[in-house]
């Protein structure tokens, strides 16, 4: 594993917004009815046309910006804002990660867009601590730089 993230260039990953290890599913489920899960997509549905309407309210103002993901940095600084416990935990996991200024304003804009979902109007810690456990190839790369 570490002669696999020491080849991924640290550029390559700040550009990577969700780094997620995903498991193997099971061939019994990749075949079972889909019928049992519709309910479910339609509740996940409904809560991300709630989040891009909250996005495209908040960005009204903002000529050719509609989604948390177009924020440049400017627009990061002006919408993906930390307070207090939240920016302090910003900060720690700046340093401990080392996340570079590219990677802190693609994990606010996660941080956004997870507050979106949960109808927040600001991010708040456990928005932020959701989009860091996304950052896992940097997480397990400063791991093993650590050792």
């Amino acid at each position: 594993m570490r002669a696999y993230l020491s080849r991924l260039s640290g550029p390559l990953l700040d550009r990577i917004d969700l780094q997620v290890e995903v498991g193997r599913v099971a061939t019994d489920d990749l075949l079972a009815d889909s019928a049992a899960s519709t309910g479910e997509s339609q509740r996940v549905r409904s809560r991300v046309i709630a989040a891009r309407e909250r996005a495209t309210e908040r960005l009204v103002d903002e000529p050719g910006i509609f989604a948390n993901a177009q924020l440049g940095p400017r627009l990061v600084r002006r919408h993906c804002v930390t307070r207090g416990a939240t920016h302090a935990l910003l900060r720690a996991a700046g340093e401990q990660l080392g996340l570079t200024a590219r990677s802190i304003h693609r994990v606010l804009k996660v941080s956004r867009t997870i507050a979106d979902l949960d109808g927040a109007p600001e991010i708040e810690e456990r928005h932020l601590g959701e989009a860091l456990q996304y950052r896992g190839l940097e997480r397990a790369r400063a791991q093993f730089q650590n050792r």
